[in-house]
């Protein structure tokens, strides 16, 4: 899943559950595929995969009781030639739509913490 997961659940709890990570992936998936700064990188990709791998990935490192069957994030992102820029877009949105489900900026920022490491697996140039 790229990052260890949360020693216990409190930050599943901080994130209102499964349904809650459910709404927090979905939300980011919906807004990045019509985002003009990144929509590009994901024509031709499969939405459905992305939804259920990005649910299991964030379920999984908050601790919520998943597992992640996807890939390797180097893996998953080899040869898109993302920039910094494209993660920067990204993880604006994931804030978003955390705002939006009412997650404190505290806990925002643990998960983010988790996440920011995966960038010398995603960013190519």
């Amino acid at each position: 899943a790229g990052a260890d997961p949360f020693k216990n659940g409190k930050m599943a709890e901080a994130f209102h559950g499964r349904e809650g990570i459910k709404r927090v992936s979905d939300g980011l998936v919906d807004r990045i595929i019509v985002d003009p700064r990144i929509d590009e990188i994901f024509k031709g990709q499969d939405i459905l995969r992305l939804r259920r791998t990005l649910f299991e990935q964030f379920c999984f490192i908050l601790n919520a009781g998943c597992d992640y069957t996807g890939r390797d994030m180097k893996a998953a992102h080899r040869d898109m030639g993302l920039q910094r820029a494209d993660l920067n877009a990204l993880v604006e949105i994931l804030q978003q739509v955390m705002d939006n489900e009412q997650i404190s900026f505290r806990n925002q920022n643990r998960f983010l913490s988790k996440l920011a490491p995966m960038d010398r697996d995603v960013v190519e140039r």
